[in-house]
């Protein structure tokens, strides 16, 4: 960032619907912190100039920082603080005093972001400044960045999805804009699929400026993606996670069978699973990724299920989240599919129940756009799937429980 403002001192480095900063403005305001190197420092701040202050400010003093989701309930942001010496709950002041910023080892941590808790508590992952560094280069590659680059963020910068537009847009000198995905004039967008599927449930036309959007944040079913094609919209789905910094493989807009191609830098390897005889199986198995951003190095188990094809990774789901139902393995993400097929349901989320016959019976919980019986949904899903898959319980909801990021959450489905 510090370059930046040298370089471009007024070129606009965050902007808001309530305003914005140029390079010159961030680093005169983030230079209010009074931190050493490696101190831990939580920006309990919502997202804004002011959390791009804040960020920037642990940055240049070469303290770690650490957002919390300030929609936390007061006992698990209590939780996460306790992890930090410092705290930032207010804005920064800007100050000139300021003499030299830190210049820190690319192995040293700059970030603590927790996991999305999916599966569980979320749990803290440090990220580098050569994790950080590593993603941005790499999604520079398979994007494309020039100096005019407007890039949207309607995301929780608590997240590494969010956060990392901000650090991306500071390390290439260009603008991160913070507001709802209706802006008109940007040139990338960051969405999670339910956000894209708000903006084509109310007809949106994609802004003639905007060239891709980075789809992540949880799987996106090829329903959607059609959908979002046929309506203009140039997509490119997404696989990352937290501990390596966001994006992992990133796909061509319009390709919305696969998540695209390993960033450079990365390697994704598939672990076959194992048949009952010890062979190996093919197809499907756990995904496996290393490189440089990769939190802590080496190889990363990812907990994920998918396949290669030609190179591109297609992601099946959750390892964890795989039914077993009369001896029969079933992908929730496949069902799930199957159900959104259908023009009535909007929404659909599948889980393994426990069954004394069955041992686990494939459930699933849809949200509808009109009148449609569990009976008939069930024959439509019969028509595309093998018997063992089809659900043997619809219930209909008003909504699926989500995260912040738009990510599904099973273990509270039941």
């Amino acid at each position: 960032m510090e370059r930046a403002a040298a370089a471009w001192p007024d070129t606009v480095a965050v902007e808001t619907s309530d305003g914005a900063l140029t390079y010159a403005e961030l680093l005169r305001r983030a230079r209010g912190l009074a931190a050493s190197p490696g101190d831990r420092v939580a920006i309990l701040l919502p997202p804004g100039l002011d959390f791009a202050v804040a960020l920037h400010a642990c940055l240049l003093q070469g303290a770690v920082a650490m957002p919390v989701d300030g929609r936390l309930s007061e006992r698990e942001r209590d939780a996460q603080v306790q992890e930090a010496g410092i705290v930032i709950d207010a804005p920064l002041s800007a100050t000139d005093s300021f003499a030299s910023s830190h210049i820190p080892d690319p192995r040293d941590g700059a970030l603590i972001v927790h996991t999305s808790g999916t599966t569980g508590s979320p749990r803290p992952v440090v990220l580098s400044y050569g994790n950080v560094l590593a993603n941005a280069l790499g999604c520079f590659a398979a994007l494309g960045h020039d100096r005019a680059e407007r890039w949207l963020c309607p995301l929780p910068l608590s997240h590494v999805g969010g956060l990392m537009v901000l650090l991306r847009s500071a390390i290439a000198g260009t603008t991160a804009v913070l507001d709802a995905p209706a802006r008109d004039d940007v040139t990338i967008a960051s969405l999670v699929p339910t956000q894209l599927g708000r903006l084509l449930e109310a007809g949106a036309a994609p802004p003639p400026s905007l060239r891709v959007v980075l789809l992540g944040g949880a799987p996106a079913d090829p329903t959607l993606l059609a959908r979002a094609r046929d309506a203009g919209w140039p997509v490119a789905p997404s696989y990352g996670l937290t501990q390596t910094c966001s994006a992992v493989t990133i796909a061509d807009p319009g390709d919305i069978a696969t998540s695209g191609s390993p960033l450079p830098g990365l390697r994704v390897a598939i672990e076959a699973e194992r048949s009952g005889d010890g062979q190996a199986a093919r197809g499907s198995g756990e995904i496996l990724v290393s490189g440089p951003s990769v939190a802590g190095g080496g190889v990363l188990r990812t907990g994920d299920l998918g396949r290669l094809e030609h190179g591109r990774l297609v992601v099946v789901g959750r390892k964890s989240d795989t039914i077993v139902t009369g001896g029969e393995n079933v992908a929730p993400t496949e069902v799930e599919a199957v159900l959104l097929e259908h023009p009535l349901v909007a929404e659909a989320g599948v889980v393994g129940r426990p069954d004394p016959e069955w041992g686990e019976a494939v459930t699933a919980f849809v949200v509808l756009r009109g009148e449609l019986s569990a009976p008939e949904l069930r024959e439509f899903c019969a028509a595309r799937l093998a018997r063992f898959k089809v659900p043997k319980t619809i219930e209909v909801v008003a909504a699926l429980p989500r995260n912040a990021a738009g990510k599904l959450l099973r273990r509270e489905l039941g």
